[in-house]
């Protein structure tokens, strides 16, 4: 009996240090930090990894680059404007079949056939002229998601001169791609940021909640305010901001933002000055907070209110010009403390 007790002893302390070599190993694993430039933006991406797997992601990225970029002649999507015969790859499937679900869900405010309209008013991947009433409408013709298609693999437009730009979810969905690939590599800990859009899992180098801040919305076509509005604390989900703050023009004293409505054909002008979105995943919140841009206040806290796996934030500009938040009850509980 007293043997049994004594063995039943060294196995418990056997399990004890095994348990603190594995707790200790694991506080060992450092935290990497890699940055660069990628789809005209910049990345940063913080991992606890035991290896440098900057180059390894940058493949995956310029992969990536050569199926969704318009910027990219020999990408699939520019080979798909040009109306060239050819079997789109996964990377463009996936974010095909995505675009036309949150466009059905969002009734249109999003849409991927928004090129030619998004070029027209100069915010596109060509060089537009400032369109007048005639052109507008006649581009409305050839905008539409229900007007494409994709079947074994090939993209089937109602009219070839309908263009596709996936700008406004892409982005998202890179950071969603390499995030996968660390999921891969069995990494548990990671917060991967491309141009502001977001995906963040387990915890940071503190051993805290990732803390994400978000800019107040001033006009900055340069860039430079990096003023922050509030913070959140975000895990094992998707982060994406959009705003008419950073891509605008002013012509004959009136300010054109690059965000269009798909169903009018214009900017919009509305009162709301950013949206940020949580989501699933960051493709998800990227398409949606371009949709709620395109909404306006009223639509955009209806559609949020009414879809709990999404939380949102609202900047807007209350009838006097003063600055004010909307938060859905799910986006609340991720302010930082």
């Amino acid at each position: 009996m007293e043997r049994k007790t004594k063995k039943s002893f060294l196995a418990l302390g056997l399990l004890l240090l095994a348990t603190i070599w594995i707790l200790a190993r694991r506080n060992e694993v450092p935290y990497h930090s890699i940055n660069g430039l990628v789809f005209g933006t910049v990345y940063n991406i913080t991992y606890q990894y035991e290896g440098d797997l900057k180059a390894e992601i940058e493949v995956e990225l310029k992969q990536f680059d050569g199926s969704l970029s318009p910027f990219n002649d020999t990408s699939v999507i520019s080979r798909v404007n040009r109306n060239e015969e050819l079997i789109v790859d996964s990377f463009f499937q996936v974010c095909f079949d995505r675009s036309m679900e949150i466009s059905k869900e969002t009734q249109g405010a999003f849409d991927i056939t928004i090129a030619p309209l998004a070029n027209a008013w100069g915010f596109g991947f060509k060089q537009g002229t400032f369109p007048d009433s005639s052109m507008i409408d006649s581009l409305l013709e050839i905008t539409g998601y229900q007007k494409v298609k994709l079947a074994h693999g090939k993209v089937i437009k109602q009219d070839p001169r309908i263009m596709l730009s996936c700008s406004a979810i892409a982005k998202g969905y890179s950071v969603d791609v390499v995030a996968r690939y660390l999921d891969s590599k069995g990494i548990k800990n990671y917060m991967v940021d491309i141009g502001g859009e977001i995906v963040a899992k387990g915890r940071n180098p503190k051993n805290n909640l990732w803390r994400i801040g978000i800019n107040k919305p001033i006009d900055d076509s340069l860039s430079v305010n990096q003023e922050i509005q509030l913070i959140l604390a975000l895990t094992d989900a998707g982060l994406a901001t959009s705003g008419n703050y950073r891509n605008f023009y002013y012509k004959d004293g009136k300010k054109y933002a690059h965000t269009i409505d798909p169903r009018t054909g214009y900017p919009v002008q509305h009162n709301i000055l950013s949206a940020t979105v949580v989501a699933e995943d960051c493709m998800t919140a990227d398409a949606l907070a371009t949709a709620f841009m395109v909404m306006g206040l009223k639509e955009a806290e209806a559609f949020a209110n009414v879809h709990p796996t999404i939380d949102a934030c609202f900047i807007y500009s209350d009838e006097k010009g003063i600055p004010q938040m909307f938060f859905t009850e799910g986006m609340k509980k991720h302010i930082a403390k």
